[in-house]
Parts: C-alpha cells; structure tokens; sequence
C-alpha cells in the first residue's frame, strides 16, 4: 500500500524540471498518493537523498515521514566536457543499486543532447517523462509489495 512518495528535484535547469515535477504531480494526484516534494543540488545528489531517508526510516521506525518510494528528476545536457557522463552514468548506477536492495524508484532523469529533446521530452503536453517517472514509481511499489506479501 502507498502511504507516500517522495519527490527528490534538481533544478539546475528549473524551466526544464519544473515541467517533469508538473507532470509526476499530476499522475500521483490523479492516483490519490501524498507526497513530499525536495529539492537537492543537481541529480548526482538525488541518490544520496534515497539513501538517507531510507537510513532514516531504517533506524527510526517510528520516524514522521515514511516513504513507500521516490520520483527522481532532474536534466544533465551533454556539454563539451566528460562531465555529463559521470554524472550521467553515476546517478543512474546508483538508483539501479537502490533498486536492487528493494527502493521502488521512478527515474525522471532527463540525460540529453540538447535542451530541445529536454523540454520535449519533459513536457507535460508532449512526452511527459515526470508522469512516465510517476507511473514507474507506483508500479514498482506494487510490485514489490506484491512480492513481499507472497500475492505473485
């Protein structure tokens, strides 16, 4: 059962991020999910933050805030450097690695060419990558807590 997701934000390039956390809104709103909703530095940040609310929730079960998974958003450009693929290929490993220690995470991380296939590709009116993200999320909590109450 969602009890609440967590929306983890990095807008280094806000005109862009602004449209994927429109559209993960709007999916978790029309699914009737609560959410919080943060913002960090830039997306080599946005698994840390996963990892420090579940260390969290880990060693205080009673904590005010529990998440039954997260919505990561964010853009990295290629640019003229190889800055792009650290962070590119760094924040991506290190969601597939929460993922695979049981976080249902829905990745919006928009890594792109341009900042054209950016804002297509966040557009709540064209490609919608933040709803897509949502989308992910929720079904991946329902997955897992299917598999973990033995229902698949």
């Amino acid at each position: 059962m969602v009890t609440q997701v967590l929306i983890i934000e990095a807008p280094f390039y806000h005109h862009i991020t602004e449209q994927l956390v429109a559209g993960a809104v709007a999916k978790l709103e029309e699914a009737g999910v609560s959410f919080d909703h943060i913002t960090v530095p830039g997306a080599f940040e946005i698994p840390g933050v996963i990892a420090f609310s579940e260390l969290a929730q880990e060693n205080h079960p009673i904590a005010s805030r529990h998440y039954s998974g997260y919505i990561a958003l964010g853009c990295v450009i290629r640019g003229e450097t190889s800055h792009y693929d650290y962070v590119a290929g760094e924040s991506c490993r290190a969601l597939m690695n929460l993922t695979l220690e049981g976080v249902a995470i829905g990745n919006g991380i928009l890594t792109v060419e341009n900042e054209a296939q950016a804002l297509v590709r966040a557009g709540v009116d064209q490609k919608n990558k933040g709803g897509d993200a949502a989308e992910a999320c929720l079904r991946m909590i329902g997955v897992r807590d299917s598999l973990m109450q033995g229902r698949i």
